[in-house]
């Protein structure tokens, strides 16, 4: 997966991450949460007994409810404020319309019998203490009992950014209660942060519950500069990692020339991991020349590789550390001197002309026109033309996987054309060319043409690239086994190349160090990603 020209691997995950998480911690705080955020605080809840027998400690045991004088009082104060940065307004407190009490307070084991507003800032909080008429119910301010326990009710204030109120109540303990100290008074009160009552999963989510806020503040002047200076490091390290990462570079370059040979469905990942190594390694002197006949198909490789390992081993030399080759698919039998490594598993796919107006072909019907039974593109849905097989030398490893892995082991049909621009509009014919290159462009020019080719290096807009049985080529089908054009892709060396040669340096870089995000550019899976490196298979 890349992101912005990088490769998303696990560090940039990290990355990505330790900005995410804090900003959407950041939000969920102080955009959700504080948004809207009704604060309570129980600043003094105690009884009003006398334990030390002081002077005048008479007056509180004098407290009295309609005469009667309270046996156990308790007095608790109460404060109430806007805790976030956005004014409550009264359609804020989730309650019904007709009801002006927004916040209940309830005492399970105790009894308000007096209240009394201490504090109020701004002094214009007072109207939503005031009933008409000293009606204190009309306002949602009072005292009421509701399923057996006693309950102070306080109104729908509108509270400003910091606005705060007071309330301090006095209590008796219920009869029949013999708890030693009192419960904790229960705070009801719900805030929705969006005003709409239009729609109920809009007030679900913006649904708010009070917040039990304490008397210090959120961190110190030098706290919050050391967080903030903290923030600006990871943002500035986390944007260093994805938009600038830093260039692999080889472990170790080692100088010297590297001729390289093979398949020239590999060359241009090889290509430019080639051209990527000698840049990082020019002060050590490196060199790979690549050019258009650099490439010649993986069997011409295999030749080239052992006649320079046979010219090292006159010398005395059992490794040739300056050759490397690579194959489409392995080498098989009379090779014995060459050491093969797997590198990757490449997609491979058919491809046509776009005059034939084919996209898509069962196995079925790929085998029958490779055996020719089928020579014309109306037999398969398509246009009516003859089918032109435009096929690889014998020794490619890319005609080599279309026999295996498509064709079932069967051959592809022998030329009977000598120059595949003698095929003519009239009649199926057969003919090969030398490299994947050519493929692609007479394929591209000739109408009714078929060919095969690495998946990534097909761009022309007049060529199609086949589906298979419904499945488009792609690594993910060839992992599912839903897609079978696909070959491992091995890196041959005459014998073991020395561990301080070239060779055995850009096998390195290409296999475990920053080749790997090359030949993953060109639609290929390092086999170092695989569940078994060594067999490079898809599991």
């Amino acid at each position: 997966m890349r992101l912005f020209g990088s490769e998303l691997d696990f560090n940039n995950v990290v990355a990505m991450l330790s900005v995410a998480i804090p900003v959407l911690a950041f939000v969920w705080e102080f955009v959700v949460i504080r948004r809207k955020r009704l604060g309570y605080r129980l600043q003094m809840d105690t009884l009003a007994t006398d334990v030390a027998h002081a002077p005048g400690a008479d007056v509180l045991a004098a407290t009295h409810d309609d005469g009667t004088p309270l046996t156990e009082p308790s007095f608790v104060l109460i404060r109430i404020e806007n805790a976030g940065w956005r004014p409550i307004e009264p359609e804020n407190y989730l309650a019904p319309r007709n009801s002006q009490t927004g916040i209940r307070v309830v005492f399970k084991d105790r009894r308000v019998v007096g209240m009394a507003v201490t504090e109020l800032n701004p002094s214009s909080l007072l109207t939503f203490f005031t009933a008409p008429d000293n009606d204190a119910e009309s306002n949602g301010f009072g005292i009421s009992e509701e399923n057996g326990a006693s309950v102070l009710r306080l109104p729908k204030v509108t509270l400003n950014r910091g606005a705060h109120y007071k309330v301090l109540a006095v209590l008796e303990r219920q009869s029949g209660i013999p708890h030693a100290r009192f419960l904790e008074p229960e705070f009801h009160a719900d805030l929705i942060g969006d005003n709409s009552r239009s729609f109920a999963w809009v007030r679900w989510f913006t649904r708010l519950k009070p917040a039990h806020t304490e008397s210090h503040t959120f961190a110190s002047r030098p706290a919050k500069l050391f967080m903030s200076l903290l923030a600006v490091a990871v943002l500035l390290q986390a944007s260093l990692t994805l938009f600038w990462p830093a260039k692999p570079a080889p472990l170790d370059c080692v100088g010297g020339t590297l001729h390289l040979s093979g398949s020239t469905a590999f060359a241009p990942a090889v290509t430019k991991a080639a051209r990527k190594y000698t840049q990082l390694c020019s002060a050590k002197g490196a060199s790979i020349p690549v050019d258009d006949g650099t490439f010649r198909g993986s069997g011409v490789g295999l030749t080239t590789l052992e006649k320079a390992g046979d010219d090292a081993r006159i010398s005395g030399n059992d490794g040739l550390g300056d050759h490397i080759t690579f194959t489409d698919g392995p080498a098989g039998d009379g090779h014995a001197q060459d050491l093969p490594r797997p590198v990757v598993y490449s997609l491979f796919t058919l491809v046509v002309n776009k005059d034939a107006h084919v996209d898509n072909l069962t196995l079925g019907q790929i085998r029958d026109i490779y055996a020719r039974k089928i020579t014309d593109w109306s037999a398969v849905g398509g246009a009516k033309l003859p089918i032109h097989l435009i096929n690889r030398y014998s020794d490619s490893g890319t005609r080599g996987a279309l026999e295996k892995r498509v064709l079932a082991g069967r051959p592809v049909p022998a030329s009977d054309s000598g120059d595949c621009a003698s095929l003519g509009p009239t009649r199926a014919g057969v003919c090969e060319v030398d490299s994947t290159d050519t493929m692609l462009d007479t394929v591209a020019r000739q109408s009714g043409a078929l060919g095969y080719s690495e998946a990534a290096g097909v761009t022309s807009a007049d060529l199609v690239k086949l589906d298979i049985d419904g499945m488009p080529p792609s690594l993910e089908g060839v992992e599912h086994g839903t897609y079978p054009y696909w070959q491992t892709e091995y890196a041959y060396t005459f014998g073991e190349p020395p561990a301080g040669s070239i060779a055995a340096a850009f096998l390195r870089y290409l296999t475990d160090q920053g080749g790997k995000d090359i030949l993953r550019e060109y639609g290929n899976r390092p086999c170092s990603e695989t569940r078994y490196p060594l067999v490079c298979r898809p599991t």
